[in-house]
């Protein structure tokens, strides 16, 4: 893959924005947690390729009294304690090393922003503050916003559709994951600058293609 320059801006702490659930933290293990906690039954592992996690898990579709039950279990305490992804910690920190300010950009309801920034924090995450948007993806990111204000000089996503429309001097990363399932397929790859394996993949790369 060919170097490419070293911005001059990122020499007076460019900010890299990093999306959460599949790039930071493991939803679909908390996932899990959550139906067993919802339901007394911790579901056992269906397809680990699975990129959704109704998909991943022994779980099925929920409708009325069981998916209202189901729904209160993602409160407060639910998004502090997301469990981080394997090597994500260390993959922040060497971004800090290198003299990256990190900022979360994540599709979450607002009033769960300050949980979870203390969810990162819990972890060791170098992070100080998180931006919350919707997670409705129309024809434009619900994060397009607040990376045309944020000015990242790039983003980190798991989720195809959250590239559309940021703005094209982002320097738009995707990470795949499990395929089954997955969205991130199709013409729309071409919304990505670079494919990762996960975030520490994403980290080696960066960080070797600007010495």
């Amino acid at each position: 893959m060919e170097k490419f320059e070293l911005p001059s801006h990122r020499k007076s702490g460019a900010i890299i924005a990093l999306d959460a659930d599949g790039v930071l933290l493991d939803y679909n293990t908390a996932y899990r947690h959550a139906w067993e906690k919802a339901f007394g039954k911790l579901p056992g592992l269906r397809d680990p390729d699975a990129y959704w996690a109704l998909d991943r898990w022994h779980v099925h579709q929920l409708e009325g009294d069981a998916l209202e039950k189901f729904r209160t279990c993602f409160d407060e305490l639910y998004w502090e304690s997301i469990p981080a992804i394997q090597n994500a910690v260390r993959a922040c920190e060497e971004l800090c090393e290198a003299g990256y300010e990190l900022v979360c950009v994540t599709a979450v309801n607002p009033r769960f922003q300050s949980a979870r920034l203390k969810n990162l924090k819990n972890h060791g995450f170098p992070i100080d503050r998180v931006i919350a948007t919707s997670n409705v993806a129309t024809g434009m990111s619900p994060k397009a916003n607040a990376l045309q204000e944020l000015k990242p000089i790039a983003f980190v996503d798991d989720f195809l559709p959250y590239l559309r429309g940021i703005p094209n001097d982002i320097h738009a990363a995707l990470v795949m994951r499990e395929p089954n399932g997955s969205p991130n397929t199709g013409g729309e790859l071409a919304l990505a600058h670079s494919q990762h394996a996960d975030l520490a993949d994403f980290v080696s790369w960066w960080l070797s293609n600007l010495r």
